[in-house]
């Protein structure tokens, strides 16, 4: 089973990212439960705006493509900026949009039978309403969302320490990550002994 953690920091390499220090901890988790996980930073990448696979020369978008589709499990990792998802995030969304129009030998969409789940961070509050929009727009592309697959770390409402800045809140993201990292896997399994069908037409 090979998962693919997408990264939505606006952070380039090397920066440090607070998002990809919480990713490690499901990253961890998932490879206990033997996965192979794979790990993009979509902000070093020319991803470009648009709501198709590939939009031209250039564009880098369509690797990351083959790898949602060489996996099993999609973890999208964001910030949280102004109580929102990150427009980095939101890019990745949008070109995940494509996939609505994409189909398998058996007529389904292609991100049917995949699970996805959300991390987010932040100094900010605004984690669950980030993992809503995060986890709704997933769901209308067809990926499944099984229960409690998200994890999140902040220190509450307005300005303050970034999650490598404070070791507080630290055991509950990572346990609440771990768990996450069980669903997702699980329910992976789940659909691949037991298939969703194709949409009825």
């Amino acid at each position: 089973m090979r998962a693919l953690v997408v990264n939505c920091t606006l952070k380039p390499s090397p920066q440090t990212s607070n998002t990809e220090a919480l990713a490690d901890i499901v990253i961890s988790a998932l490879k206990g439960h033997s996965v192979e996980v794979d790990t993009v930073r979509a902000v070093d990448l020319n991803i470009r705006p648009g709501v198709e696979t590939d939009m031209g020369e250039g564009d880098e978008w369509p690797a990351v493509h083959e790898k949602v589709l060489s996996s099993e499990i999609l973890i999208i990792a964001s910030p949280t900026w102004l109580g929102r998802p990150s427009s980095v995030a939101q890019r990745v969304l949008e070109r995940l949009d494509a996939m609505l129009s994409e189909t398998d030998h058996d007529d389904r969409p292609v991100a049917y039978n995949r699970v996805a789940g959300v991390l987010v961070t932040g100094n900010e509050d605004g984690a669950h309403h980030v993992i809503s929009e995060i986890s709704g727009a997933l769901a209308d592309i067809g990926f499944t969302i099984p229960g409690q697959a998200w994890t999140y770390w902040h220190l509450g409402p307005g300005p303050g320490p970034d999650y490598l800045d404070d070791d507080r809140g630290h055991e509950w993201a990572a346990s609440t990550g771990r768990a996450m990292a069980s669903n997702l896997v699980h329910a992976a399994r789940a659909l691949a002994e037991n298939p969703l069908p194709a949409p009825p037409s």
